[in-house]
């Protein structure tokens, strides 16, 4: 155990330095975000720290946000470098970012070693210097204390970070800070070499590089994209849009810094820059920010540059066969059938995947000491599903190897013995690679896995039969061990599909009568839940058999309310969305544990529905409980403020932003790592039954606001009509969400139970279900997923 930093400086208010100060911030850190002075007149007028308030105030209005909520904002304290270098003599950790020049950084170490703690660590998040050399000129005590924190873009959004220690940094103080990103920072932690581009930037631009080289040979932008991106596990943004987000000046940049950095480089010539990429940037097509680069928007139509020409042209039908039959396979199925495809589809993937596997085995042990650190950098900092050496063991190492060889690409000699004596880079697990191995075999031999206590995964528990206490095809019942067990979904989407309601009910009843302490409902996958299954309820709205949907309305309200009220504790443990259906879910749990990036939120008016398992009955508990009185004046506030939430269809950008709009409780824990959420959570069902665990009580005593309070919400929605934010048929779902909101039919404010709501929430849900309006809306999302405003 550490001790964690609580305060910190950050010198540099530039897009990425004001991102770091406010991601600490989110942390719960006080921060000192400082940069240079600004003038002032004569008689010595003017704002010192204009330039930096002003910098800020440009990262605040970034999308999306880089705080948690506005509640963070004040934690931040802005300051320059003349008037205000002595904070820094106050903080634990001082982060250099500012611009990209070796003897500025220098000039700013040799100020700061005059001025820091003596036992205060110092950083830099140069995405390319050499860290060794930014403080080649202090004291040795100063550079034991020293090292490279490289935080990717954005810092609060993107997992991975780098870590590069010099030769002087002190072990104990690596651990720290690696230990620091993980628990509080949430951060997947990657120790790096100190080598131009550290790890991912030097595979990614690399591969992003080896994608764009295909355009040589008659692929086109739009064929290049479809097989680097979701495809193969990556993000759909593959590699053209990607570079156009990155910016292509950016890109071009850094390509030539790396180029120029790495003589030795076998592969060098890869890393040059493509013609095409300059092209763009000396016409000023950089990318997104200024509207074209590869692609170009235009009045809704996705255009891409003509290589040749240099025109936008709509994009023409792909050339790639056999991508149908295998776009619905799970990823390494996916993988080993593009692998073995015949055509031009499977020709530019092997061709992609040959350059990216040698060139990452090339780089060990230079960059990295395992194919794990490789792996994991471009997991969290590309957002891959898989990195490079898995993706090898999916597609067999010997296969592989023979190929490389066959082509004549370089592989080095490590390669060769993991063939012939391993089989494969990761061992002792499944196909998940380093989510379930036990130990990973690189140049220097094998590295066990060292996966942190906290980070608990499905993935892993699966991996012992006897843990599995009960499954059907899109659920499971684990032992998570010490009397607490889990109920894992895994349909299409994390959907609350039938399959799944009927496993949770399963579970129930078998823990009316076991000897467990508790439940927690939680997965692996990067979204909690996305609500009720549509393809079913649009299959159910078909046959219009009205009384079996009401009935499974009803079945499900009972489950929820079961679950609320169970003697024993039931915690959800959530991470990334959670709408609709798996919002109510979420709310109907006694506890939750949300990993700080969970977004919450009631969607139905978006398909036309209102929420029909509760969501409704516990948003007006919760908005009369957090009034200051019973008096309907005092609580028409939060109904209003709940109404429009709902009416609008907000989904939280935060998991403390969701305690504000009131879809978490003010005790929902909330944890920086989602990766610990399950862990959290299990803790959290054995500390409640310790305690001696008493359900929730029944609620008979709700107040809603009758008639009155209902003119108030119908003239709330008439606003957001006549403002151009609610078509018609959007008011009229409001008028029934107020109606069910205020007590249906009741003429003055009064108390319900949680049962007279629910009724009022069945008996509206399904006539709008029977609306042709909403049938047209829930289809045209499963078709566009985009919701459809009629």
């Amino acid at each position: 155990m550490f001790k964690p930093f609580r305060t910190a400086a950050v010198l540099g208010a530039g897009v990425m330095g004001s991102q770091i100060a406010a991601h600490l911030a989110n942390a719960g850190l006080r921060v000192h975000l400082l940069d240079l002075p600004a003038g002032v007149d004569r008689a010595g007028q003017g704002d010192r720290n204009a330039l930096v308030a002003k910098a800020f105030a440009k990262a605040r209005k970034l999308s999306p946000p880089i705080f948690f909520s506005d509640r963070e904002i004040h934690r931040i304290q802005l300051g320059n470098f003349e008037d205000h270098f002595y904070r820094l003599g106050e903080v634990d950790w001082v982060i250099e970012a500012v611009t990209e020049n070796l003897e500025i950084k220098r000039q700013l170490m040799a100020r700061l070693e005059g001025v820091v703690k003596a036992d205060a660590v110092i950083s830099s998040n140069t995405s390319g210097l050499p860290i060794q050399q930014i403080a080649a000129g202090c004291t040795e005590h100063f550079r034991q204390r020293f090292l490279g924190t490289h935080f990717f873009n954005p810092p609060r959004y993107l997992k991975l970070l780098e870590l590069i220690p010099t030769a002087d940094t002190e072990s104990t103080g690596l651990e720290r800070m690696a230990w620091f990103g993980r628990e509080y920072l949430g951060k997947g932690v990657v120790v790096a070499k100190d080598t131009p581009n550290f790890i991912a930037n030097r595979i990614g631009l690399f591969v992003t590089f080896s994608g764009m080289q295909a355009l040589t040979q008659g692929y086109s932008i739009e064929e290049i994209d479809t097989i680097t991106g979701t495809l193969v596990g990556r993000p759909k943004s593959a590699t053209f849009r990607t570079a156009d987000l990155v910016g292509l000046d950016t890109l071009q940049a850094v390509a030539k810094h790396l180029h120029q950095a790495v003589p030795e480089d076998e592969q060098r010539d890869r890393l040059a820059v493509p013609p095409l990429l300059s092209k763009l940037v000396e016409t000023g097509a950089v990318g997104a920010k200024v509207g074209r680069g590869f692609y170009q928007k235009v009045k809704g139509e996705i255009l891409s540059v003509n290589p040749e020409s240099l025109a936008y042209e709509p994009a023409k039908p792909l050339r790639l066969e056999g991508l149908t039959e295998i776009t619905q396979q799970p990823l390494a199925d996916r993988l080993r059938s593009l692998y073995q495809l015949p055509g031009r589809a499977g020709d530019l993937f092997r061709q992609i995947t040959w350059a990216m596997l040698s060139y990452s085995a090339c780089r060990l042990p230079e960059i990295a000491d395992r194919p794990l650190d490789i792996d994991q950098a471009m997991r969290w900092g590309f957002g891959w599903q898989l990195g490079p050496f898995e993706i090898w063991d999916v597609l067999g190492v010997q296969r592989v190897l023979n190929d490389l060889q066959a082509q004549q690409l370089p592989v080095p000699a490590w390669v060769e013995k993991v063939a012939a004596q391993a089989g494969s880079f990761y061992q002792e697990g499944s196909s998940d690679g380093l989510l379930t191995a036990q130990t990973v075999v690189g140049p220097a031999g094998s590295h066990a896995v060292q996966k942190p206590a906290k980070e608990l995964s499905v993935a892993a528990l699966q991996t012992s039969p006897s843990r599995i206490l009960w499954q059907n095809a899109e659920s499971a019942w684990l032992d998570m061990g010490e009397g607490v067990t889990l109920f894992e979904f895994r349909s299409k989407g994390n959907t609350l599909s039938n399959e799944v309601m009927q496993g949770l009910e399963e579970i129930l009843n078998r823990l009316e009568t076991d000897a467990s302490h508790g439940l927690v409902i939680g997965n692996d996958g990067d979204h909690f839940c996305g609500g009720a299954n549509l393809v079913e309820m649009g299959q159910m709205a078909q046959t219009a058999d009205w009384d079996a949907i009401a009935h499974l309305i009803s079945h499900f309200q009972s489950l929820l309310q079961r679950i609320h009220h169970f003697h024993k504790p039931v915690v959800a443990a959530v991470r990334g969305r959670a709408l609709g259906g798996g919002c109510e879910l979420v709310m109907a749990c006694p506890q939750v544990v949300a990993a700080a990036e969970s977004y919450i939120g009631l969607v139905e008016l978006g398909v036309g529905l209102i929420p029909g398992a509760g969501g409704i009955m516990r948003m007006v508990e919760r908005s009369a409980d957090r009034a200051a009185s019973n008096a309907p004046s005092h609580i028409q506030p939060f109904i209003n403020q709940t109404f429009q939430t709902i009416a609008l269809g907000k989904v939280s950008t935060s998991a403390e932003e969701a305690q504000q709009l009131g879809y978490l409780l003010p005790t929902a824990r909330m944890v920086m790592n989602g990766d610990q959420r399950l862990y959290v959570a299990k803790e959290e069902v054995l500390r409640l039954a310790r305690q001696g665990y008493r359900p929730w009580p029944e609620r008979h005593d709700i107040w809603v606001l009758g008639q009155p309070g209902r003119a108030t919400l119908e003239h709330m929605a008439y606003v957001l009509q006549q403002g151009g934010f609610a078509s018609e048929y959007d008011r009229f779902l409001a008028s029934r969400l107020a109606y069910v909101m205020t007590g249906g039919e009741l003429t003055a404010p009064a108390r319900v139970s949680a049962d007279y709501l629910l009724q009022l929430e069945r008996e509206n849900f399904v006539p709008l279900l029977e609306n042709p309006k909403t049938q047209a809306r829930m289809a045209h999302l499963l078709k566009y997923k985009k919701p459809l405003r009629n």
